[in-house]
């Protein structure tokens, strides 16, 4: 390009490349002009505008046009016009593009200027960029041919009126990457970005790109889009970044800590010491940049001190040594992990020691805390299972050596469950917390009080001087609890058993002491509430023939050994038999009838019942169908059996195998299944009820709120305890009882039944009082069912 001078100036001013354009219009060739300040090309007019000041304006705008007077090599001066160029790589200047063109004296008219204005953006002897220009809506309208074929690998004509987007992967136009270009040069002047962009062979390079508004008159009239393919650029870059990753790795994997240790010491969440190891002398100490910790408010001395021991063994051995102290602090009391170590000193050729101090205060707190919960019930605090073991074993293992013994007290609260049923297990949880702050109130201080499960505390007394002295501590115990106390808005009364057992030649174990406390504590319960019992041998042997008589339960069931006798229920008015109550017998293999009062607690506490119950009630069904007649049958459920489910399911399927009908039926139970979570067990009864069987009430009378449970619910009968029908005859009290009872079944329409009438006087008057049903040995002792065959067939 001849009629244009074409140069590129530095960051500085200076010429760096000068083309044949430039040499005809000045007379300067390159050799002569290279490297000279700009401002030998220019005329010092007065009119005329200093070449700093022009590149000034072009930094500050970008570019910078107008018209200059210049002066060739023979010092003839000529007006140009011209257009300075800022270039910029990676938002750094590099340097000025100038193109210039003699212009004359004279202005050219308006659609001359826009159209050398445009050719003079062209840059068509450009190479290492493509130059664009676009009109308003991004379609090109001209290029520089020796850039585009370069950078681009177009011919400029085959550019011409398509839209520059086409330069952009799929994914970039989909999200409206060109368009979006163009607006923010249009709203924030010239925009520059990178990115990729698309050869005509379809290959990819990385382009810088800058696109500028071009404005006449402050009237948008297109863009100008310059690219620069920065591929190698770029390339280099991420040559450098992974480089530099690469280095940042291995400083990272670095042992050797002289290489950074400043680095290191600023970041690492630790306390760093270095004590010169002849002169005592802190080295380093990087407690100004621990602002987060508790450790830097602890002065270098004094950790130094408190390490000096540890610190001359690590000068002698170089072995890295680990310890815990505990130092004040003006924030309190804090934990340190320290460790001490040997550091060589290459330059003096001695030793230092370097002191690595952490703050573990906190873990400190944490593992205390954890230990705690470990050992201690979250509920009262108290000691748990595994503390009272640990103490237990410690109390033994002291008494061996000087032949003191070791006490136990097994403490269980009474009707606690209860409490839970009724009041619900937020004020259970409540009533422990007080029960257990009143137990360790009543202690003294050698004892350990401990709670090992739900409602059961344990207290090992070490050196107990004797069994008096720990029967005296249980008393006392039981005494504390006898004041009520009041749970959120209720006074709740629970008193306490114990079982107490000392150690001795044969009771010398942990094991063994708890087993004896918990026999001792059954016997306590066995024999009445808030009482104590002292464990002796006769306590073991008892327990002994419960577990045999368990096993020997567990083998009846599986043998068939379980039998059902049957008793005489009579009409009152008749004297005839109504019904039979089905009572279940157990015959011994070895030991012959077993009472029931001997195994039914057994099985009730074992669960077994409830096996025994359902086979019972499908036995009784399955005989009392086979009698012929429409004599009831009446069958005993026990409380366990409320507690399982399947009940209601057991009796519809004892009904429907046997085939008796469901009015002949009839279910006793005992006051205790209404105390014991009545609500449930009534709906439970309710059910019952609607199946067609009857429901009776055994044993009237003896409980606290009997007349209360007859509102509860619509009972077919109840039945009169026979210790007052025992003194029917002598008594005016049970006489009364007996007659109240009856006028109230009468009132309410429910039957009563006598229970225990052994004689024709006792029969006589319970008659006469109103009692529909009676049953006693008078009429008849329970027999089997072969035996019972003929006072059916009388009563027909």
């Amino acid at each position: 390009m001849t009629e244009h001078a074409i140069y590129m100036l530095d960051a500085d001013g200076h010429v760096r490349s000068w083309n044949a354009g430039a040499q005809k219009l000045t007379g300067y060739a390159e050799h002569e002009i290279l490297g000279v300040f700009v401002n030998r090309l220019h005329d010092p007019t007065p009119t005329g505008i200093a070449p700093a000041e022009a590149l000034l304006l072009a930094r500050e705008h970008g570019r910078h046009e107008g018209r200059f007077w210049r002066r060739r090599c023979d010092g003839s001066r000529f007006l140009v016009y011209g257009v300075i160029e800022a270039v910029y790589d990676a938002g750094r200047l590099t340097g000025f593009a100038v193109i210039e063109r003699e212009c004359g004296k004279t202005w050219r008219n308006d659609k001359t200027r826009l159209a050398e204005r445009q050719f003079r953006l062209l840059f068509q002897g450009v190479t290492l960029y493509a130059i664009l220009m676009l009109d308003l809506e991004g379609i090109i309208t001209s290029a520089n041919p020796t850039g585009v074929k370069t950078i681009k690998g177009y011919d400029a004509d085959g550019l011409l009126g398509r839209h520059f987007s086409m330069f952009y992967s799929a994914a970039d136009r989909a999200r409206g990457l060109p368009e979006t270009a163009l607006a923010r040069a249009r709203e924030q002047g010239p925009y520059q970005e990178e990115g990729w962009r698309y050869r005509a062979d379809g290959a990819a390079f990385w382009a810088h790109v800058i696109i500028m508004p071009l404005r006449e008159q402050g009237r948008l009239i297109g863009y100008a889009k310059i690219t620069r393919d920065i591929t190698g650029r770029k390339e280099h870059e991420n040559e450098i970044l992974a480089a530099k990753r690469l280095a940042e790795h291995r400083y990272r994997e670095s042992r050797s800590l002289s290489a950074f240790l400043d680095n290191v010491i600023g970041n690492i969440p630790i306390r760093v010491l270095v004590e010169d190891g002849q002169t005592g002398q802190i080295l380093v100490d990087n407690a100004a940049k621990q602002h987060a910790m508790t450790a830097p408010t602890i002065d270098a001395s004094t950790i130094v001190e408190r390490l000096r021991g540890v610190a001359l063994k690590t000068l002698e051995d170089d072995d890295c040594r680990e310890l815990r102290i505990g130092v004040d602090s003006a924030d309190g009391a804090v934990q340190l992990k320290c460790r001490v170590l040997r550091v060589a000193d290459e330059i003096g050729g001695g030793a230092n020691l370097m002191y690595l101090v952490e703050d573990v205060t906190e873990e400190y707190r944490a593992n205390e805390k954890i230990h705690f919960m470990a050992h201690h019930d979250a509920l009262t605090h108290l000691p748990n299972r595994t503390l009272f073991n640990k103490r237990l074993a410690q109390a033994l293992a002291a008494s061996d050596y000087d032949e003191a013994r070791v006490g136990l007290l097994l403490i269980d609260l009474d009707n606690f469950k209860n409490i839970n049923d009724v009041l619900g297990h937020p004020v259970g949880d409540q009533l422990l917390v007080q029960v257990a702050a009143r137990l360790r109130g009543a202690l003294d201080e050698p004892a350990t009080l401990a709670r090992i499960g739900g409602d059961e505390f344990c207290v090992v007394v070490p050196r107990c001087r004797d069994i008096d002295a720990l029967e005296a501590l249980a008393r006392r115990l039981i005494e504390t609890m006898q004041a009520p106390m009041g749970v959120d808005e209720h006074i709740v009364q629970s008193g306490i058993s114990i079982g107490l057992v000392i150690s001795n030649g044969d009771i010398d174990n942990t094991e063994e002491l708890l087993r004896c406390a918990d026999l001792a504590l059954y016997d306590a319960k066995r024999g009445g509430k808030g009482a104590c019992s002292i464990f002796h041998a006769e306590l073991h042997r008892a327990a002994r023939r419960r577990l045999d008589l368990e096993v020997d339960l567990r083998r009846a069931l599986e043998a068939d050994e379980f039998v059902l006798y049957y008793q005489p229920i009579m009409a009152s008015d008749s004297l005839t038999v109504s019904g039979m109550e089905a009572l279940l017998r157990w015959h011994h293999p070895e030991r012959g009838v077993v009472p029931p009062l001997e195994f039914i607690p057994v099985a009730e506490e074992t669960g077994l019942i409830r096996a025994i119950g359902a086979r019972v009630l499908m036995q009784a069904c399955t005989e009392a169908a086979g009698w012929g007649c429409e004599a009831t049958i009446a069958v005993n459920l026990s409380p366990v059996q409320f507690d399982d489910h399947a009940l209601v399911d057991q009796v519809r399927e004892a009904l429907a195998s046997s085939g008796l009908p469901p009015h002949r039926l009839e279910l006793e139970i005992t006051e205790s299944i209404l105390l014991d979570a009545s609500r449930k067990n009534i709906r439970l009864l309710e059910t019952l009820k609607s199946l067609g069987v009857k429901i009776v009430l055994d044993d009237f009378g003896t409980g606290y709120s009997s007349l209360h449970y007859l509102r509860s619910f619509a009972f077919d009968r109840i039945k009169i305890d026979k210790s007052f029908v025992k003194e029917i005859c002598h008594d005016a009290e049970a006489q009364a009882i007996v007659k109240a009872i009856t006028t109230l079944g009468q009132s309410l329409s429910i039957q009563i039944t006598a229970e225990g009438v052994e004689d024709v006087e006792q029969a006589t008057r319970l008659r006469t009082d109103g009692c529909s049903h009676l049953q006693g040995f008078y009429f008849g002792r329970p027999e089997s069912v072969a035996m019972i065959a003929p006072p059916l067939q009388q009563r027909g």
